[in-house]
């Protein structure tokens, strides 16, 4: 499915967070928000998922208003793994994957062998089978993550959106769990810290700061040491070849620029279409 951001602003605690954001995102794309701690990049994913409505502005899944789908339909349509997972679950890891099978049941319609089929490969996708009969609230962090990625993986919503999917998981899983989500072929947007991260695994990024857009396009292309500079404040050396770029990052140093604000030149890049 496209995923359609035409002129979105969010205005939260009565400043606007998001300001005129626009964004096409391809079906079976895996597209990267990228920037600094508040420059609008969860917001954004918010509006998507329906959590906050825009306060200009449309987005569209595959032409239709997400404002204007049901609850269920929006919720076939989009999963959603949050960056901090609830810790007060009441459940087995097996029940709250389950949950994930919800928008495609009747009310109070019981779990099908389909169902129970759906969430073993959700669970074994995301590394976590041998934890089926834990109860949630016992789990570490990272365990808690990956069953978080288990319950939208067994949404089977065509789009997935995932808020910074890495927190909590340790180098080896932050991997693992990119290497599922590029192999499902659904169209995936993510919020992501780690630039190597979005560099080796994302289609596109979107880099946001102070809440507009202000590049997009290919890893490789965009993430220039400038735009890195210019926008997060630290320098970079770039290692590894053109296409997939690695990043080693050090904060300015005493005799480099002054760290720059928003409000100085962004370096030109590609900009969304």
């Amino acid at each position: 499915m496209r995923v359609e951001f035409d002129d979105v602003t969010v205005r939260l605690g009565g400043r606007d967070v998001v300001q005129q954001a626009s964004l096409r995102v391809e079906p079976g794309s895996v597209v990267g928000l990228v920037g600094p701690n508040g420059s609008g990049k969860s917001s954004l994913l918010r509006t998507l998922y329906r959590a906050v409505r825009p306060r200009e502005g449309t987005v569209r899944i595959d032409g239709r208003d997400v404002q204007h789908l049901t609850g269920r339909r929006a919720a076939r349509a989009v999963a959603v793994m949050l960056q901090d997972p609830p810790t007060d679950f009441d459940l087995s890891v097996e029940e709250t994957v389950l949950l994930g099978r919800v928008p495609h049941h009747a009310a109070f319609g019981r779990d099908t062998s389909e169902d129970l089929d759906v969430v073993a490969d959700a669970m074994r996708r995301a590394g976590i089978t041998d934890l089926a009969d834990r109860m949630v609230a016992t789990l570490s962090g990272g365990q808690r993550q990956r069953v978080m990625l288990a319950r939208a993986l067994a949404q089977q919503s065509p789009v997935l959106v995932l808020d910074e999917p890495s927190n909590h998981l340790d180098i080896s899983h932050q991997h693992e769990l990119m290497t599922t989500v590029r192999s499902l072929g659904r169209t995936v947007l993510a919020a992501l810290h780690d630039l190597n991260l979005a560099a080796q695994y994302c289609d596109r990024v979107v880099v946001l700061d102070a809440g507009r857009i202000v590049a997009a396009g290919p890893p490789a292309l965009v993430l220039t040491p400038d735009l890195i500079r210019t926008t997060f404040g630290v320098d970079v050396r770039v290692h590894g070849d053109a296409d997939e770029p690695v990043f080693a990052f050090r904060r300015l140093t005493t005799g480099d620029d002054a760290v720059p604000t928003h409000d100085e030149p962004l370096p030109e890049s590609s900009l969304p279409r």
